[in-house]
């Protein structure tokens, strides 16, 4: 029997060849680290379902921020807690409210550092969902002028994105009308496209204090059984808009990343969200799994499906290990 003339092994036999002939390659410049801001001093308040994160006050925050950027870290995305909360979500499009203090205070204390905002109104509603509720649903077209005026005072204080996570239809148009109108036509929009109503929000929801008070966002986020739908909001932001394009969880829906890598030649962004994050330090606290090994193959799955930005709690450890 002739033995294969090919023997793919020979081009695995070492670390060094390994290296030279990988198709992927992560560097911490592909991070976004996602952080919490909330009001005060001096405050690192742990967030237990999402261990070595926490909520930060400001002056922690710029502290975070500054070793996430000392490690090459692409940037941070800012998701912010108010003190208080109102059904009309105030606090998100207050030109003095914490995310606009915390850009300015990253702007001035770290310069150089990508500073991307979220901008969606359920950190900041009474009841938690993404907007105004008129007869117990959101209102989609009320809800556009609070993104607008969000974006444009995080633009104002100095942000570099505005990334608007809403799911409301036309916010990506709202939100470009209103910085353009305002002489911000340079900031960017990197639109959370396809935001899916996901499981793997939990952990999420406690750090930022945003669950529901009632029912659920999927009247307004996307059916996780459908694709095609997520083309036709990718598609349906670019004409609107939008610069980069984000598909939310990442790892679950890697085949919606590659769909969209494959179909728009913008720079396309995947969030490892919370349950993904916390997942994985669970099993790795238990023995189950390598923490560290685990981690770089799951960014290294959702980079080789596409997405040339990672938003991801492992940013800051990634970096190291790279």
């Amino acid at each position: 029997m002739q033995f294969p003339t090919e023997r793919p092994r020979r081009l695995r036999a070492s670390a060094a060849i390994r290296d030279l002939v990988r198709e992927t390659h992560l560097q911490p410049s592909n991070f976004i680290l996602p952080l919490f801001v909330v009001e005060g001093e001096g405050i690192r308040k742990p967030i237990g379902s999402m261990p070595g994160n926490a909520q930060l006050s400001i002056d922690e925050l710029v502290k975070e921020a500054g070793e996430a950027h000392a490690l090459g870290v692409g940037g941070v995305m800012l998701f912010g807690i108010p003190k208080h909360k109102d059904e009309d979500a105030t606090g998100n499009y207050d030109p003095d409210g914490i995310v606009q203090r915390a850009i300015r205070a990253l702007k001035r204390e770290v310069p150089k550092l990508l500073v991307v905002t979220d901008v969606c109104n359920c950190e900041y509603t009474s009841h938690g969902h993404c907007g105004k509720i008129v007869d117990d649903d959101v209102d989609n077209d009320i809800t556009l002028g609070w993104l607008a005026k969000a974006a444009l005072t995080h633009a104002q204080a100095g942000a570099d994105v505005v990334a608007p996570s809403d799911m409301m239809d036309g916010r990506v148009a709202a939100i470009r009308e209103a910085l353009d109108d305002a002489g911000y036509q340079k900031t960017p929009i990197l639109s959370y496209s396809a935001k899916y109503a996901s499981a793997f929000y939990g952990p999420f929801r406690d750090a930022a204090e945003s669950a529901p008070q009632f029912g659920d966002r999927r009247t307004y986020q996307m059916d996780p059984a459908n694709a095609r739908e997520a083309l036709k909001e990718m598609e349906l932001d670019l004409a609107e808009g939008a610069d980069m394009l984000m598909v939310k969880p990442a790892m679950p829906y890697l085949d919606i990343v590659k769909a969209a890598h494959e179909n728009f030649d913008v720079p396309i962004a995947a969030y490892q969200v919370s349950g993904e994050f916390s997942m994985i330090q669970a099993a790795a606290m238990n023995g189950w799994i390598d923490l560290d090994r685990a981690m770089m193959e799951s960014l290294t799955s959702i980079k080789r499906a596409g997405a040339h930005i990672i938003l991801t709690y492992f940013a800051k450890a990634a970096a190291r290990q790279l």
